[in-house]
């Protein structure tokens, strides 16, 4: 039988499709904690005991939030590997920057809700969290910078790790940032991928392309 999750995905016109939704953008903007149930199905338009027939409890709803971006980003990533695979390093992580960047200001609660999870110190939120050490390890072999996937160490995942938190942060720091440069959110957006590949390229290439 399929999950919620499953018939939501397979149906993206139906009603737990629409709930999965709305609560993806308000786990993403308020974390675990400060969204309630009530919260979603308001903006939803339903009221809480349809809400609780399609999806169960928060906890169950924020867990299928969690698989469900776990997958997006899976499938973004590898999108991403076959456009860059074979070409040199500098060029791997311009493109990929440029991609993903995008990608994550498309979908800023995926960035909101990763670092929610960084820096929740309090109640329990749920088994599940995201997938960074296997997402950590995809990137670092699609880089180049590992001979397999399982083959990843350390000092590696510690740099790709760098990578996707300074995206994250430049992503769901945009609130307080952009304000602060006063400037638009497209220059904003131009200037984040700018910012990035001025830090990291140099720093995986030694300052070349290759």
């Amino acid at each position: 039988m399929d999950t919620p999750l499953e018939k939501a995905r397979k149906d993206p016109e139906s009603m737990k499709a629409k709930i999965l939704t709305f609560a993806r953008r308000l786990f993403g903007e308020y974390g675990f904690h400060g969204t309630t149930t009530r919260m979603i199905a308001r903006e939803v338009g339903i009221d809480i005991s349809t809400l609780h027939y399609h999806w169960g409890n928060k906890k169950d709803l924020y867990e299928s939030v969690i698989i469900d971006i776990n997958g997006d980003l899976r499938q973004k990533l590898r999108e991403v590997e076959k456009i860059i695979h074979g070409l040199p390093l500098g060029k791997r992580l311009d493109i990929s920057i440029d991609i993903m960047t995008d990608y994550l200001f498309d979908h800023p609660g995926i960035s909101n809700l990763i670092l929610f999870r960084y820096f929740a110190k309090n109640r329990y939120e749920g088994n599940l969290d995201f997938s960074v050490p296997e997402f950590t390890a995809d990137i670092a072999y699609s880089m180049g910078l590992s001979t397999g996937k399982k083959d990843v160490s350390p000092e590696v995942m510690m740099k790709v790790i760098a990578v996707m938190n300074s995206m994250h942060n430049f992503v769901s720091g945009e609130g307080f940032f952009r304000p602060m440069l006063k400037i638009d959110r497209q220059t904003y957006i131009l200037l984040v991928k700018e910012t990035l590949k001025f830090i990291h390229i140099p720093a995986f290439t030694g300052g070349g392309n290759g």
